[in-house]
């Protein structure tokens, strides 16, 4: 999880960066224009963002499990370099999480790797945030609510409005099309997937590792849950939209892996060209396939030059040790073909075959051939 934050538009946190505030040339924070123009805001693939984030209050019965209540002024919240699920400005409450672990982290790791693959196979970049801040303002345009993300990914960087330095801004930046939670010692449910749900996060992947922490419930199984935000409300989906046809158990076996094996090797193939179908791009358009691709080729026809020609050099070593055979004594065809076996030269191979048919006699023609 991120561990600078800040609580209001002017405060940097530890490593001097701060969330700014709105933008003062933009529409007036909180007025009914300002929502409608918000509402309307195109999304990367130019399409209307027609979602607007409902107002979800902080119940006493929220809860999140592996996580702890505590405290965190608006003048403390920016320094705090603990890792959080949720932080609430009315309340001034943090829901603090146990220290992350190899077993939490490795997931988030896997997705960024994994996407990066798809990337190759469908020819244009993914970008990965990781951990970062997800921040709500409030109508004062003052940091008002921030969920933390495991992994965010953006499938469209090029043409996205990306996070700034600090954070991901609900109605300022693009929705990262997937989000990653991994419920190693926490659990989403009761309450910050409705979080997510209300802020209108397109798509939740919900990882749960095959590897169990002492402090899960038994109750909570492994696996991997896909949620995709439809008509403002999250519905359970056997496959990624985002990524589409990659199914729920690939994902999560994919992430569960401590090397990507064959078959998700295949998935990702799978996926990234379905990717590049939908989209219109495919492998050659990324550099990096483009120059492997150029490399391989240019290596192939090398390689098939210096084939050709040694193949060719060793036909007419065998035609001049069959010529020579015929000529004079077997022995001698033997002789010529072993002092002409390290011969590259085409042009002694062809003087070799002249003295073939000029000299008189064996002794004649290996006298004059001599030591290569």
């Amino acid at each position: 999880m991120s561990s600078h934050r800040s609580t209001h538009q002017s405060a940097p946190d530890i490593s001097g960066r701060s969330y700014p505030g709105p933008d003062p040339a933009s529409e007036e924070v909180g007025t009914p224009q300002a929502d409608h123009a918000k509402a309307l805001r195109l999304d990367h693939a130019g399409r209307p963002q027609s979602h607007k984030p409902r107002t979800l209050s902080v119940q006493p019965e929220f809860e999140f499990p592996g996580c702890t209540p505590r405290r965190i002024r608006r003048s403390e919240i920016h320094a705090y370099k603990g890792r959080i699920e949720f932080w609430d400005a009315d309340t001034e409450t943090a829901w603090v999480c146990e220290p992350v672990s190899p077993v939490h982290e490795r997931p988030c790791q896997a997705l960024s790797a994994l996407a990066e693959r798809v990337a190759t196979v469908r020819g244009s970049p993914i970008t990965c945030y990781g951990s970062m801040d997800l921040l709500m303002r409030n109508a004062r345009g003052e940091t008002w609510r921030i969920l933390e993300a495991d992994q965010s990914v953006y499938l469209h960087p090029l043409s996205a409005r990306l996070p700034g330095d600090s954070a991901m801004m609900v109605g300022e930046h693009d929705f990262p099309d997937v989000v990653l939670e991994v419920d190693h010692t926490t659990d989403v449910r009761p309450s910050k997937l409705g979080l997510y749900e209300a802020w209108g996060f397109p798509e939740l992947w919900v990882q749960v590792p095959g590897r169990a922490a002492p402090s899960r419930p038994r109750s909570r199984m492994a696996g991997m849950t896909i949620h995709l935000l439809e008509d403002g409300a999250y519905r359970q989906s056997a496959a990624s939209r985002a990524f589409p046809g990659w199914r729920a158990e690939e994902v999560h076996a994919a992430l569960d892996e401590t090397a990507i094996s064959e078959q998700t090797l295949a998935v990702l193939k799978r996926v990234g060209l379905a990717l590049g179908a939908r989209e219109g791009t495919e492998p050659e358009d990324d550099p990096l396939f483009r120059w492997r691709f150029e490399q391989g080729r240019q290596q192939g026809m090398e390689l098939g030059i210096r084939q050709g020609v040694e193949q060719g050099l060793a036909v007419h070593r065998e035609s001049l040790r069959r010529m020579t055979g015929h000529r004079f004594d077997p022995s001698v065809a033997a002789e010529l073909h072993r002092r002409l076996a390290s011969v590259t030269d085409p042009a002694s191979l062809i003087a070799a075959g002249d003295l073939v048919l000029k000299c008189s006699t064996g002794d004649e023609l290996l006298d004059r051939l001599g030591t290569p």
